[in-house]
């Protein structure tokens, strides 16, 4: 139940014994980096997502860039601490306390010169799943095409995104569904640039992973003004 897998293997590869150094390194990272998310928060992202004090259509169209463009480095830093603090040093963590061997949590993301390259090399636990239990029945057992099949796990994964979400919200929205499903015509337009130049099209992929992202934070924002001080 606590291993950190997806996938349901009568034997796993398992490790020989516990390494103490190497827990107290995983601890270690959590606490300082999860600290720093903190810091970063409360010192970088609170104060721009302050100075919201009326709904994003009354600003103009540059006012709403330049804040999407402040807002866009400090939470695509903190999207990186995450990224390392969770799938590098807790899910790590897991597996040496539970001697579970494969330690294949991600894969070089950073190098993925298209969208669905990024999906498939950020998340191998979720992707390995999806792999099995969605994408190969729908297009072995069903027949149906892989296009297809590919944004059934798109769709299902923009659904999760999205109830991760709107449960501490308390708020029902589509944004984060919406961030998902976008990325697959946005990953056909980037594969179109990769043709022209593999560095091009991962150029595209990080623009896409450092705006998309603040987007669909401000359009949070602006329903939790609506619904916090707008009177209805």
């Amino acid at each position: 139940m606590f291993a950190p897998t997806l996938c349901y293997e009568l034997n796993f590869p398992r490790s020989p014994r516990i390494r103490k150094r190497f827990i107290c390194r995983r601890l270690g990272e959590i606490l300082v980096i999860c600290s720093l998310q903190y810091c970063l928060s409360q010192q970088w992202i609170l104060p721009i997502l302050r100075t919201l004090d009326r709904p994003l259509n009354q600003y103009s169209t540059l006012e709403n860039i330049e804040r999407l463009l402040r807002l866009a480095l400090p939470n695509h830093l903190i999207w990186l601490l995450l990224f390392y603090v969770y799938f590098h040093s807790t899910l790590n963590l897991i597996a040496e306390l539970l001697c579970f061997g494969d330690r294949l949590f991600y894969r070089d993301w950073w190098n993925a010169t298209d969208l669905y390259e990024f999906w498939n090399r950020w998340n191998t636990i979720v992707h390995d799943f999806c792999k099995r239990h969605v994408y190969k029945p729908l297009v072995i057992q069903y027949g149906f095409s892989k296009l297809v099949g590919s944004f059934v796990v798109f769709a299902l994964s923009a659904f999760l995104h999205e109830y991760l979400i709107s449960v501490p919200l308390r708020m029902l929205r589509p944004w984060s569904f919406l961030a998902i499903i976008v990325q697959v015509p946005i990953g056909l337009a980037i594969k179109q640039i990769k043709k022209e130049s593999h560095t091009y099209g991962n150029i595209a992929v990080w623009l896409s992973l450092i705006l998309i992202q603040p987007i669909a934070i401000l359009l949070y924002i602006q329903d939790l003004f609506y619904r916090d001080f707008v009177p209805h």
